[in-house]
């Protein structure tokens, strides 16, 4: 998306969306006239997520305001359906929040709107500080040489397996390193010695997709372009068909349930299968959802061709009248010790290496721990981080589930989905 109005009927959707919210959102998020003659700030402050998070995140903007007693903020979160259609209407009436929450689906989306303030001399000057990040963590948020958003937590690609009912079998546990090929030969011994369907298959999988592809030295992306061609996507297609046929993977129905997005619907914890691909801050929340215990690993492959992801980030409205101000409260909220026990890993492992260090002493929280440790084992093996996904990304991930799904269900052969799943990323990341 460029600088300019999008089309009439697109704009209009995008203001209907909005206006449906306008009591909640314009009451907490508009306007930027709340520094008074008395010296106070009101900061706008908008994010999404659950119950939970929204507790955390006050007590993290309250224990700001303890130590900035002349800052204060409204506060406005919700579900995360329909937040970016609220955000691209107050962003359309340059009515943005000071500050809000963003992630790699639409930061460079928003970003080259200009929508984001950039952070890049904040950095330099040591007011943003970074330098107990992790290097590629704080540059995943460098959109066109701007940093754009500060990284509010460190992810990781994982695959999460079912370790009792693995061990109850006698049945050896995944283990990173094993390639592609093993992991598959792997599920076809240890699903029916435990009674489970050894692995998901994650062809509909854009973060498998992802990694895999850069261990054959391709990108998901260039630039603003596609990074690989009709021909990989068939390959791992193909591949995936293999293991299918090969009893590796549950059925196609099961499948899909897999390919869902709710965290209660993976199959490592619906018992449908023995592991499940997800992003390894996901831990806690799935060992919730079982009673079994749950281990995690690397994707298959060469683990250094995973990278540190940001799971999510704050960025600043380029329009605020308090930029010095927002860009302090971010700062506090990634580096403050107390803040980052506060917030924990909701949003992922805390980017600041010694904050992350203190939750995990102080946390009590077995699952919470183990994800750490595991996190910071991965991050042994990492390599260079991606650029930042260009826009259409959103787009391209849902366009590789229906064209994998075309293709689980048997409808497509993997040459013939391959080439739906390439022309529409193509025409995504290039409208």
């Amino acid at each position: 998306m460029t600088a300019t109005h999008p089309p009439r009927r697109r704009f209009l959707r995008t203001l209907v969306a909005g206006m449906l919210a306008l009591p909640l959102v314009l009451g907490a998020c508009g306007g930027d006239d709340s520094g008074g003659d008395d010296g106070k700030t009101e900061l706008s402050f908008f994010w999404w997520g659950g119950e939970a998070r929204a507790e955390l995140t006050a007590k993290a903007l309250d224990l700001y305001t303890a130590k900035h007693p002349d800052v204060t903020f409204k506060k406005t979160w919700q579900a995360n359906q329909g937040y970016f259609d609220k955000l691209a209407t107050l962003t359309a009436g340059d009515d943005a929040p000071d500050i809000f929450q963003i992630d790699d689906n639409f930061l460079s989306e928003y970003a080259t709107r200009n929508v984001t303030l950039d952070l890049t001399s904040y950095q330099s000057d040591g007011k943003l500080d970074t330098t107990k990040f992790p290097e590629g963590l704080w540059k995943y948020g460098v959109v066109d040489g701007k940093l754009a958003g500060l990284a509010f937590g460190e992810n990781t690609q994982g695959l999460v397996y079912n370790k009792s009912k693995l061990e109850a079998a006698k049945q050896p546990l995944p283990k990173t390193g094993m390639s592609w090929e093993e992991h598959i030969a792997w599920a076809q011994k240890a699903g029916p010695a435990t009674g489970l369907a050894g692995t998901q298959d994650p062809s509909a999988d854009y973060k498998a997709f992802w990694v895999w592809l850069r261990q054959q030295g391709k990108e998901m992306y260039n630039g603003n372009q596609l990074g690989f061609t009709a021909a990989d996507v068939q390959a791992w297609f193909e591949l995936w068909k293999g293991a299918r046929d090969g009893k590796a993977t549950p059925s196609a129905d099961v499948i899909h349930e897999g390919n869902q997005t709710d965290i209660t619907k993976q199959l490592v914890v619906t018992n449908k299968a023995l592991t499940s691909w997800v992003w390894a801050n996901q831990m806690p929340e799935l060992q919730k959802n079982t009673k079994d215990e749950l281990g995690v690993v690397a994707y298959p492959g060469d683990a250094s061709k995973q990278w540190p992801r940001a799971s999510m980030y704050f960025s600043v409205f380029r329009g605020t009248e308090h930029k010095d101000i927002a860009v302090d409260v971010i700062n506090f909220l990634a580096n403050d010790p107390e803040a980052g026990k506060i917030l924990g890993t909701d949003r992922g492992l805390p980017s600041n290496l010694d904050v992350r260090a203190s939750v995990a002493a102080s946390t009590d929280n077995a699952s919470m721990k183990q994800t750490i440790a595991a996190i910071d084992e991965l991050s042994k093996n990492y390599g260079p981080s991606p650029s930042v996904p260009p826009r259409g990304h959103s787009t391209v991930r849902s366009e590789l589930i229906k064209a994998a799904e075309e293709a689980q269900y048997g409808r497509a052969t993997p040459a013939q989905a391959a080439e739906q799943f390439f022309a529409a990323s193509q025409a995504a990341v290039s409208r």
